[in-house]
């Protein structure tokens, strides 16, 4: 990676800084290096470490971390649905502090939300959600792929499961696709050039590697432990619940899979994911700094 000493030299402390990166890609580590060094807060981007039962397995920082710098937006929400427009609320006002903050996380819909603006859309009716999870652990989410209409079909990321159950959510509660709605989309709260944007861009192999070490890491650490201390709540269809590794570990406790293989499963399962995410900021953020790791 690009100095970290030679990243902070080219930032303004005025303007916040967003840290966008695949899993295991070290933004989190070079978030607190320019927190540090600038007396920002960090804010959490990462659409899976809002939730406070996770702290292992979703990599948030720990303890010492946190107490080094503030942390905000880490853990706060319970098991309940959280959604971007949500995250967008809470953001807001942590920009109108004296200093700006260090805005750091994988989850690309959200800095999409500060940075391009986002639709306020209906919640969807709990029922629906029912239905929506039903069709897809029956007959897989390419069921409801299949229903949505063409406009959103070509702007979603239609490998990624969790976004095409919500597009079809959107499309049965408001009678409108997701498209449609976007296209409504009012001015960004942030934008792009208010800020220092960027995108972490790692080899693949060396990704690879450091996802594998890092979840071996995670087991050392008591994942397993915190997945089996979620068992009494699990429900595959909630948002908490698809913490990568989660699924994998879930099967092993269950005795439905040996433990060595659902390590390998989670892993393979960790490095697919960050495939998608490289390939969401490779095609969305190409006015972000890019910078190229190792």
């Amino acid at each position: 990676m690009k100095q970290a000493d030679d990243i902070i030299a080219t930032l303004d402390p005025r303007r916040p800084v967003l840290i966008a990166g695949p899993t295991a890609s070290g933004k989190s580590a070079l978030a607190l290096r320019i927190a540090e060094a600038q007396g920002r807060a960090v804010v959490n981007a990462d659409a899976l470490q809002v939730y406070g039962c996770w702290r292992v397995l979703t990599a948030r920082p720990s303890a010492d971390e946190e107490a080094r710098v503030p942390h905000l937006l880490y853990g706060h929400v319970g098991r309940e649905p959280y959604s971007a427009g949500q995250w967008l609320r809470e953001v807001m006002p942590l920009l109108a502090q004296a200093q700006a903050p260090v805005i750091v996380g994988g989850t690309g819909l959200y800095f999409a939300a500060l940075t391009d603006g986002l639709v306020e859309m209906p919640a969807t009716p709990p029922e629906l959600r029912a239905e929506a999870d039903r069709i897809r652990h029956e007959q897989g989410f390419e069921a409801l792929l299949r229903d949505l209409d063409p406009a959103t079909r070509d702007r979603i990321d239609i490998r990624n499961p969790a976004r095409v159950q919500r597009a079809w959510e959107v499309l049965r509660a408001t009678g409108r696709g997701l498209a449609l709605w976007q296209d409504e989309t009012g001015p960004p709260p942030l934008p792009l050039n208010k800020t220092h944007a960027l995108v972490l861009r790692p080899d693949r192999d060396w990704l690879a590697q450091r996802i594998d070490r890092r979840f071996d890491q995670m087991m050392a650490a008591g994942a397993l432990e915190e997945v089996r201390s979620n068992m009494a709540f699990r429900d595959p269809g909630a948002a908490w619940a698809r913490a990568i590794g989660a699924p994998e570990l879930m099967a092993h406790l269950e005795g439905r899979m040996p433990l060595p293989e659902a390590v390998e499963a989670a892993k393979l399962a960790s490095r697919q994911y960050a495939k998608r995410q490289r390939t969401w900021f490779r095609n969305r953020m190409k006015q972000w700094t890019a910078i190229a790791l190792p």
